[in-house]
């Protein structure tokens, strides 16, 4: 059942991102291990739209954030303003209490507002003028991020880029896709009839089912070698945290789900390895490399089990 929800799910999106099919995959992966997404590429070949697209296939409430340089956090979370009428302040939800939100070029605002979603993307809520309040749940953070060298950019601190569970870039699409987007009607207008392919309660569900795939001991001997080996100094300035340890497992048990699989193999933690770690490491001077390749690189180098 749930198995054939998300092959629907995947081809209902696919119909929307053309060509895109291992992206699309990831992007499920990653919201059914419970994470959070950076995607990084140019303007324009459909970042918006891609998160957009999820959250109506998924019947989830969606709001979108566009991240400037003057963007404040209170912009972000909300604030609290005197009503006259009832003689107290009244707390307005700012677009993060919501289920999918899409921070929208996010490294075009400064440090203050990207560290404003820190404690909702980790906690799934946030503190405002010293009281807790809690996030919907589901609650999956989809952001954009233009080219570090564009202008206008800040570079995410290390502590945002290590809540992100998988970084991915969606890239130009192929002759044939371009073909049909140029002949096809208007994506957003596409969007609009689009119906949910799975209901919140489903999703949960599945989410719950990617904690239930079993890994071996020996798949987990093949993935503390991985670990290890980041941590070696051989190929990364520094290695991965044991957080970042937990993040690639549950990425690899989403994706064997999505593989309809109810055990995670080698071949998943592989697959998944770019996208979870590149991000969060940096390679050794004169690598000549750069991130997601110097990954690939030492995947080749550790020995499978």
């Amino acid at each position: 059942m749930i198995a054939a929800r998300l092959t629907q799910l995947a081809d209902q999106i696919s119909t929307i991102i053309v060509g895109k099919k291992a992206q699309i995959e990831d992007c499920i992966a990653c919201l059914l291990a419970g994470g959070h997404l950076l995607i990084e590429d140019v303007p324009g070949v459909g970042k918006t739209t891609l998160a957009h697209a999820l959250a109506v296939s998924l019947g989830l409430r969606f709001s979108r954030t566009q991240f400037t340089a003057d963007l404040m956090p209170s912009d972000l979370i909300g604030v609290s303003i005197y009503e006259r009428s009832q003689e107290k302040f009244v707390f307005h939800a700012g677009p993060v209490f919501t289920q999918v939100l899409l921070a929208d070029e996010i490294n075009r605002a400064g440090p203050k507002t990207q560290s404003a979603l820190l404690e909702a993307m980790e906690e799934h809520q946030v503190t405002v003028e010293g009281e807790t309040r809690a996030l919907p749940r589901p609650f999956f953070v989809i952001a954009t991020q233009n080219p570090s060298d564009q202008l206008g950019t800040y570079p995410l601190p290390e502590s945002q880029l290590d809540r992100f569970l998988m970084c991915i870039t969606l890239g130009y699409p192929d002759q044939a896709s371009e073909r049909a987007l140029l002949a096809g009607v208007d994506r957003r207008e596409a969007i609009q009839q689009l119906g949910a392919v799975m209901s919140p309660g489903e999703l949960q569900e599945a989410q719950q089912a990617v904690l239930a795939i079993h890994a071996s001991d020996a798949l987990l001997d093949y993935l503390q070698a991985i670990i290890a080996a980041t941590r070696s100094g051989r190929w990364f300035v520094e290695g991965l945290s044991p957080r970042a340890g937990i993040a690639v497992l549950r990425a690899a048990k989403a994706r064997a789900l999505v593989a309809q699989r109810d055990y995670v193999a080698p071949d998943d933690v592989q697959y998944v390895l770019p996208q979870t770690i590149a991000h969060r490491l940096v390679p050794v001077a004169g690598a000549g490399r750069g991130r997601v390749e110097q990954v690939r690189a030492m995947i080749e180098a550790v020995a499978l089990p």
